[in-house]
């Protein structure tokens, strides 16, 4: 089988990646409605049982959720005394992260401590690819979870998680990874999908662990400094690792393989342009959520904002609050000033940048 030549370098790769799929566009003189049937009797490989198991699991997903915030994570919020806003959703950031940090460590495992090369020769995603192939137990271990934890979480998202300004965007971004781990899996597309999978779950980790330090760090009534400094920290690493393993590893690696390197190791791929059209949508959608987080830093840096409140800064409820209009000459003080209650035990609630 011809291997595909050595990765060129990142503004190469994005313009023969848009030159293959340009040119898969144009070649196509048969993409309706028939062809789509047609390619999936041919080439998806996927049982209803294989179906049954994933939602099963994905409702077991939120029994085992619901168990856990009303014998855990709400009555640990509770004990802690957090503010009532904050305990309300830090069941929801708990739970996410335990999730994150295992299918993330998992998806690490099979990148770097095993035989799997996808990580650093991404091209090897398709290399002996042929339809109705096993899928390595490992591997199928890792869709399962992730398969339904994503079911899960569209419902989620509706019924269970506090309403935010970007929970449609969200729930976009939930369809959209279902139907790439249902396809992906069907086509036998799941190398170049633990890639993605992996490359997206670390900031899910590190934006769930900086939420929590947020709503820890007003609790019992007093502001703690350690969850404070962590929050900032958190805030500024999940800018980075955002911008680093989604707008540049994600191209790089995963949109480089998809569109043009898989043409060379399967010229009759299926569903080409379905797979990589739903890849650019969820690359969008990152630079989208990428903009909030250029937005929240410039606030951080001009002043507008004094503090981390939340990573996201999205919460509905809070953005309809309107407050009277400020009377002529009138100084604002923060709440607590005028309460006199700024300094308790030696420690300042109200910091300032």
């Amino acid at each position: 089988m011809p291997r595909p030549e050595p990765m060129p370098g990142y503004g190469q790769l994005l313009q023969r990646g848009y030159r293959s799929l340009a040119g898969a566009v144009r070649s196509c003189t048969d993409c309706g409605w028939e062809l789509s049937r047609r390619t999936w009797a041919e080439n998806a490989s996927l049982a209803w049982g294989e179906t049954l198991l994933c939602l099963l699991c994905a409702i077991g997903w939120t029994w085992l959720r619901r168990a856990a915030s009303g014998c855990f994570f709400r009555p640990f919020g509770e004990w802690c005394n957090l503010q009532p806003k904050d305990a309300a959703k830090m069941p929801e950031s708990a739970w996410k992260l335990l999730f994150y940090m295992l299918s993330w460590s998992y998806g690490a495992y099979l990148l770097f401590f095993t035989d799997y090369p996808f990580f650093h020769d991404p091209p090897s995603v398709f290399y002996g690819w042929e339809k109705g192939m096993d899928v390595p137990t490992d591997i199928g271990i890792a869709y399962l979870l992730q398969g339904s934890f994503y079911g899960h979480s569209i419902y989620a998202t509706v019924y269970m998680d506090a309403w935010r300004r970007d929970s449609v965007v969200m729930l976009i971004h939930h369809v959209v990874t279902l139907t790439l781990i249902v396809f992906s899996y069907a086509f036998r597309f799941h190398n170049v999908g633990i890639l993605v999978l992996f490359l997206h779950d670390i900031s899910d980790v590190q934006l769930e662990f900086t939420k929590l330090n947020v709503y820890f760090k007003h609790r019992g009534g007093i502001y703690h400094r350690l969850n404070d400094v962590i929050s900032d920290l958190g805030c500024l690493t999940f800018s980075i690792s955002w911008f680093w393993f989604r707008l540049y590893w994600f191209p790089l690696k995963v949109l480089y393989a998809t569109c043009h390197t898989s043409l060379q190791s399967v010229p009759n791929i299926p569903f080409y342009f379905f797979f990589n059209a739903l890849l650019f949508t969820l690359a969008l959608m990152n630079v989208y959520w990428f903009l909030y987080i250029v937005l929240f830093v410039a606030k951080v840096l001009t002043g507008q904002m004094q503090e981390v409140n939340d990573v996201r800064e999205y919460d509905l409820e809070e953005s309809k609050k309107t407050t009277g209009p400020r009377k002529a000459g009138e100084l604002q003080l923060p709440k607590s000033w005028k309460e006199g209650n700024h300094l308790k035990n030696g420690l300042i609630k109200d910091k300032r940048l």
